[in-house]
C-alpha cells in the first residue's frame, strides 16, 4: 500500500490525553486549522482546546470511531494498554485504515504488541516518544524518536513536524521506546551532576547563576544543566516532567537492560535517589527537585 501525507483535507485527528506536554501538543495541532477531537480523563484540563475549537469526546472509543489519525500521549504502559488493547479502547473501536501515534514513554514490548495487533486490523501503528518537557512542548521543539514501518512514518511525518523539530525514524517496531530509553538513561545520571554541580556552587560561596554562565556552555553543557539548573536556583520545582513519570521510565530502562545481561551502575543510583524522593511526598514535582536531597 502507498501512504499519503496524513494531512489531507479531511483529516480528523484525535489526541487522548491532555496533561503537561499533550495541551500544547494537540494546541499546535488545532493552531494549523485541522479538526481535533480530544479526550482526558479530567475534562477541566481539555477546557482550554475546547474554547480554541477542539472537539470533546466522551470516551476513547468515540474518538476512535471518527479519527483517521490518533496521537496518544498519557501516563503509564498499564494506560497505554487500557487506551489501545481495552475493551472499550481504540483498537476495538477504529476504522480499517486509521494511524495510531503513542508518544508515551512505554516499554517496547507493548509497543511491538499495538503494533501487531493493529497490522491484523489493517490498521498502522507509530511509536513515538518524546524528549522536550513543557518547554519543548510550548515551542513545537520535541525530539520525536520513531518505530514502525518506514511508509508509515513517512505519511505521519508532517503532523510529527507541528510538534516537534529533531524527527528522528529509528527503526521496528518498539525502536522509538528502546531509544527513549537511552534519552532517559543518559538524563538519570546527569540530573545528579546538575543538582551537586549547583549545591557545590552555594556551598563554596558562589552566585549559582553566574557559574551556570560560566559552565552551560562549556564541556559540562547539558539540556539539564540550561533548562533545570535555573529552576533548581529559583526553588522552582513545578513539573515540566513529572518524578513518578520520570521513576517509571528508569524502571522500564533498568528491566530492559537486565534482560540484556546489561548493568547500569548510574541508571541505579539515580533511580534510587528518585525513589527516596517519591517516598518523601515529591513524586508529583518536577525532575529537577533532585535538589532538595541536599538541602
Amino acid at each position: 500500500m502507498v501512504h499519503n501525507n496524513v494531512l489531507h483535507q479531511n483529516a480528523v485527528i484525535g489526541f487522548v490525553g491532555i496533561g503537561v506536554m499533550g495541551k500544547s501538543m494537540a494546541g499546535h495541532i488545532l493552531s494549523k486549522g485541522h479538526k481535533v477531537l480530544v479526550y482526558t480523563r479530567t475534562k477541566e484540563k481539555a477546557l482550554k482546546l475546547v474554547e480554541q475549537g477542539a472537539v470533546w469526546k466522551q470516551s476513547v472509543a468515540e474518538v476512535a470511531q471518527e479519527a483517521n489519525i490518533v496521537i496518544t500521549m498519557v501516563g503509564y504502559p498499564y494506560d497505554v494498554e487500557e487506551v489501545y488493547l481495552g475493551e472499550n479502547g481504540i483498537l476495538a473501536h477504529a476504522n480499517e485504515g486509521t494511524y495510531f501515534i503513542d508518544m508515551t514513554t512505554s516499554t517496547p514490548s507493548l509497543a511491538i504488541k499495538i503494533y501487531e495487533t493493529a497490522k491484523q486490523k489493517g490498521m498502522y501503528s507509530l511509536d513515538a516518544p518524546v524528549s522536550g518537557g513543557d518547554v519543548g512542548a510550548k515551542e513545537a521543539r520535541l525530539a520525536i524518536m520513531v518505530g514502525g514501518d518506514h511508509d508509515v512514518f513517512e505519511a505521519c511525518k508532517p503532523l510529527l513536524e507541528i510538534m516537534g523539530q529533531n524527527i528522528v525514524y529509528q527503526g521496528q517496531a518498539g525502536s522509538g521506546q528502546h531509544t527513549k530509553m537511552c534519552n532517559q538513561i543518559a538524563i538519570a545520571s546527569n540530573m545528579i551532576g546538575v543538582a551537586e554541580a549547583m549545591v557545590y556552587a552555594k556551598k563554596s560561596g558562589l552566585d549559582p547563576e553566574t557559574v551556570l554562565k560560566s559552565i552551560s556552555t562549556g564541556a559540562a553543557g547539558s539540556w539539564s544543566l540550561s533548562n533545570l539548573a535555573p529552576r533548581m536556583i529559583a526553588g522552582n520545582f513545578e513539573p515540566g516532567f513529572f518524578i513518578k513519570h520520570f521513576i517509571k521510565d528508569m524502571g522500564i530502562a533498568l528491566e530492559e537492560a537486565k534482560a540484556m545481561g546489561m548493568e547500569t551502575p548510574g541508571l541505579e543510583l539515580a533511580k534510587q535517589m528518585y525513589d527516596e524522593l517519591a517516598e518523601k511526598g515529591e513524586e508529583n514535582s518536577g525532575t529537577q527537585a533532585i535538589f532538595k536531597l541536599w538541602e
